[in-house]
């Protein structure tokens, strides 16, 4: 299934929230052709939550303060669906269990 353009700029800033890499590592990383790497690149540097810096003799890109904030914002997100989904789970798992105890009680009054 393909990716989302948010899912593939949350991976770009992924890639470089553990260090500054080359166009060439975070395609490899997130798995996405170098042309449309680029234009995501463009997004997240128009946005300030990337930006270009030099890597010895190649450019590179870096993430910012702003990017590393935003990326908190979404995997807090992410965590809070997670919590979420299992909230209702259990919620539906009490009521299947409240909803047996009655019928239970019903067979043996």
């Amino acid at each position: 299934m393909r990716k989302s353009k948010l899912e593939t700029y949350e991976d770009v800033l992924e890639v470089l929230v553990s260090k500054p890499s080359t166009v060439d590592h975070i395609a490899y990383e997130v798995g996405l052709d170098c042309t449309v790497l680029r234009e995501r690149l463009d997004f997240l540097l128009q946005n300030s939550l990337v930006e270009e810096r030099a890597l010895g003799r190649k450019e590179g890109y870096a993430i910012t303060e702003r990017g590393i904030a935003v990326l908190k914002a979404l995997n807090f997100q992410r965590y809070l669906k997670k919590v979420t989904d299992k909230l209702m789970v259990m919620d539906e798992a009490l009521q299947i269990v409240s909803k047996n105890g009655r019928d239970l009680e019903k067979t043996e009054g």
